[in-house]
């Protein structure tokens, strides 16, 4: 019976045990943290968003780093993959906006539960408490780990599931990357990603707590732009957060430092400038003879209005039969591109994910195990891997710790053919 040792007993770590425990390997699953799962407890708003209930190609599509690379590990185990295993197990699950996958009870204590009682079923021995000092490496093999107790665990192969940088009250220290660094893999630098940015204009505080549905967003560095989207967003005390705006840190993540960033809001993307003048000039002829800061009520929400009348240049007090078609005009162009400053992004404590890891050029995508080192795996958010919101950084994990598990625990290396773009399937 092979003996497979996991370090780390988040998403990718119990699915990793759980499928080299029911391929017939003795498992020991070392969890630093006095419980498992506590991040996967977080996601969600609580909720715990398990996967994205689209297909296949469109899961891939929303990964934003390396998603050639996955696959295998998604066509190996996708989201009806996980979102089976939870059913079968007593944890049923529902599909909401967007195809986002939770638990019937809103609970992410239930995919845990659900998890945790596999694992025990499949005789894991899981170890709380348990801090891994160093890898036991010898002749380019993994031969066990020592623990910061000086305690030395052998096995037949490890599998490291240490997560990322983001969320560090998690439990998510950096350790595994420095195993992986120090066992000569490459480390593609890493960022927070899924972050609120922050902004230079002070306003932005004044409106603190308003979200903006249906909006539209383009980010540009230095007049060039590199994203866009359409979404929800919501004003913070430091500048913008929300689902729109997490998804465009995943792409500002990736730019070069230096620059300036731009980001323009279209309050109205369903109208055109010419359909948007349209319906100012039916505003202010049904507001004929008030003031400027009193016509466009109809137009944003009240802690806006403000805000909107200061950037457009007219008068607050001028009559709206006085407005020029230059002035309206410029108002129109002022709500379809409503301009904000990037200054950066929060860090780590308050990212969803953590954008770069372990370069996959170093990992066998048809197994997770390492090329420097034999016997030696890795899975989740320690891989330079990462999708947008929606239940698809969840399905990294799940998909790249299953086939972690199942490789490790092999009786003969497993076997793929080569596609073109010399990605094995």
């Amino acid at each position: 019976m092979k003996k497979i040792i996991v370090i780390g007993g988040g998403a990718a770590g119990m699915l990793a045990a759980l499928a080299a425990a029911q391929k017939g390997a003795h498992v020991t699953l070392l969890e630093q943290n006095e419980k498992l799962g506590k991040k996967v407890f977080i996601t969600g708003k609580g909720r715990c968003n398990v996967t994205n209930a689209a297909d296949i190609e469109t899961i891939l599509a929303n990964i934003v780093t390396n998603n050639k690379f996955l696959y295998s590990a998604i066509y190996s185990f996708d989201n009806q993959g996980i979102m089976d295993l939870l059913e079968q197990n007593g944890c049923p699950l529902k599909v909401e906006r967007g195809d986002r996958v939770f638990p019937v009870s809103d609970h992410s204590s239930d995919v845990i539960r659900a998890l945790q009682n596999l694992l025990r079923k499949n005789d894991v021995d899981i170890r709380l408490g348990s801090c891994v000092k160093e890898l036991v490496i010898e002749d380019s093999t993994a031969k066990g780990v020592l623990l910061k107790n000086r305690e030395r665990l052998l096995a037949d192969a490890v599998i490291v599931c240490t997560g990322g940088l983001s969320y560090p009250s998690c439990g998510s220290t950096g350790d595994g990357l420095k195993f992986a660094e120090k066992t000569g893999h490459k480390i593609i630098e890493c960022k927070p990603a899924l972050v609120p940015f922050e902004i230079k204009e002070t306003w932005c505080k004044d409106l603190m707590g308003l979200a903006l549905k249906n909006v539209s967003v383009r980010i540009l560095r230095d007049n060039k732009q590199f994203y866009d989207g359409f979404g929800e967003m919501l004003f913070t005390h430091f500048g913008v957060s929300g689902p729109l705006i997490l998804s465009a840190s995943s792409y500002y993540a990736k730019q070069k430092k230096g620059g300036e960033f731009k980001l323009l809001i279209d309050l109205k993307p369903a109208l055109s400038e010419e359909q948007l003048d349209a319906r100012l000039i039916r505003e202010f002829e049904e507001n004929k003879g008030k003031q400027f800061k009193n016509a466009v009520n109809g137009l944003f929400p009240a802690r806006l209005i403000p805000i909107m009348i200061s950037m457009s240049g007219i008068s607050p007090e001028k009559k709206v039969n006085e407005i020029s078609k230059q002035e309206r005009n410029n108002f129109v162009k002022r709500i379809k591109e409503v301009p904000l400053t990037i200054i950066g992004t929060r860090d780590f404590d308050e990212a969803i994910i953590t954008q770069g890891g372990i370069s996959v050029k170093d990992i066998n995508p048809s197994t997770m195990e390492s090329k420097v080192v034999s016997c030696l795996y890795f899975a989740g958010e320690i891989l330079d891997l990462d999708a947008l919101t929606g239940g698809f950084n969840l399905q990294i994990a799940w998909s790249t710790g299953h086939l972690a598990g199942e490789s490790s625990a092999a009786d003969e290396p497993i076997e793929r053919k080569e596609t073109e773009n010399g990605y094995e399937l």
